[in-house]
């Protein structure tokens, strides 16, 4: 099996199967093989912390959808609903080597435009950002992960 860096995150079980030289992870929230990539590691890492340890409903969460911008077809990672199916939350993984540059601020950003998530969470396994990006403000910065309750109340407030 690759090699699998170590994470900011607990310790998770998962399940893996090789077919044809290449290694999958079982994604289940898509209820499907998934091929390994560093990214997939971390994002398959994310989901099971903000599900097991931040009470994120998995039912709740949309991995990688495609979204139309301008005349381009771009997916975002992951995307977090409220309990009336609004978006809440924006996710943007990167693979760990990937440092958390203005870049991939600007990714999420442009996603965020057609979205209009008014929270978003940015990591790649080694650090986190995660703040409030309502429109017409300026970003906030949270100094530590938010659990689902929280951001709903955030949004109700």
């Amino acid at each position: 099996m690759n090699y699998l860096p170590d994470l900011c995150f607990p310790k998770f079980e998962f399940r893996f199967r090789i077919q044809e030289n290449k290694t999958y992870i079982f994604d289940e929230i898509r209820k499907s093989w998934i091929v390994l990539s560093p990214e997939e590691w971390v994002r398959q890492n994310l989901l099971k912390f903000l599900i097991e340890n931040y009470a994120y409903p998995s039912s709740l969460i949309a991995v990688e959808k495609s979204l139309k911008i301008a005349d381009k077809t771009l997916r975002f990672d992951a995307l977090v609903f409220d309990r009336k199916a609004n978006p809440l939350m924006l996710i943007e993984c990167k693979a760990t080597e990937v440092k958390l540059t203005q870049k991939v601020f600007d990714q999420i950003w442009i996603y965020n435009y057609e979205v209009n998530a008014p929270f978003f969470l940015v990591t790649n396994g080694v650090a986190f950002v995660m703040g409030s990006c309502f429109k017409d403000k300026k970003p906030e910065f949270f100094s530590e992960i938010k659990d689902y309750n929280s951001l709903l109340s955030l949004i109700s407030e």
